[in-house]
């Protein structure tokens, strides 16, 4: 079993232009942590519920399509659960004041699937590789706040310096396409990568105003991703 998480904390040192989120911005990503939490809990109590819904190749090759959507509310151990959560409750409200709460879900799910979809293509010719988390679904919720608050600024565990957000994500996807390539870890860079081209993809379509105000951004952000598929096409990944 594989199973990834964000090997640091972030908190976010930022006041909204917007300010504080209201109450029930704060709800739906609660309720949302909650989802994840009592999910990973039933799949910490019961092998058989774990095994049943958590990404898996051979699995979903037999039509078990279920388990793209499934293992993203899945996790390895409490600390796995506590990281991707932790890291949810400061930049989910960041994304939810710009776009509201019905497109922040479609951010969230979208970009859950898009990481699972790189894991599959990624291993498809892995019948036995399996994996769990919500870090896919994160890394798109991250990028998206990025994209809407690149000013924004980054603490990193171990880091004491502020890191500014956009430079957090182009490294970010660097270090994933590393990752991908070395697979010298017990991460799902592959799910990571995808989430946030998910997170990144989807809020541009949902928030076509970002080209008018962060079309250098944009492009910068894009250049990780540009890079991979090339790396792709040449067969290097």
């Amino acid at each position: 079993m594989r199973s990834f998480s964000i090997h640091f904390s972030l908190k976010k040192s930022v006041s909204l232009t917007k300010k504080n989120c209201m109450s029930e911005t704060n709800l739906v990503v609660i309720l949302l942590i909650v989802a994840n939490v009592l999910f990973s809990l039933k799949g910490f109590k019961e092998y058989s519920f774990f095994e049943r819904y958590k990404f898996n190749i051979a699995g979903i090759q037999k039509g078990e399509q279920i388990r793209m959507l499934s293992s993203g509310f899945l996790h390895a151990d409490s600390m796995h659960l506590f990281f991707n959560m932790f890291t949810l409750y400061f930049f989910g409200p960041v994304v939810i004041v710009y776009v509201g709460i019905l497109k922040f879900l479609i951010i969230y799910v979208a970009s859950l699937l898009v990481g699972n979809i790189f894991s599959f293509v990624f291993h498809k010719n892995e019948p036995h590789y399996s994996a769990i988390g919500a870090s896919g679904a994160v890394s798109g919720i991250i990028f998206s706040a990025i994209l809407f608050r690149p000013d924004m600024s980054l603490y990193l565990m171990l880091i004491p310096i502020p890191i500014p957000a956009y430079i957090f994500g182009i490294g970010y996807l660097l270090y994933t396409i590393y990752g991908m390539k070395s697979r010298r870890d017990n991460i799902g860079h592959d799910a990571h990568f995808g989430g946030a081209v998910g997170g990144y993809l989807v809020t541009l379509i949902m928030a076509p105003w970002l080209f008018e105000q962060n079309l250098l951004m944009i492009g910068i952000l894009a250049i990780p991703i540009v890079i991979l598929f090339i790396l792709q096409r040449l067969g290097k990944l």
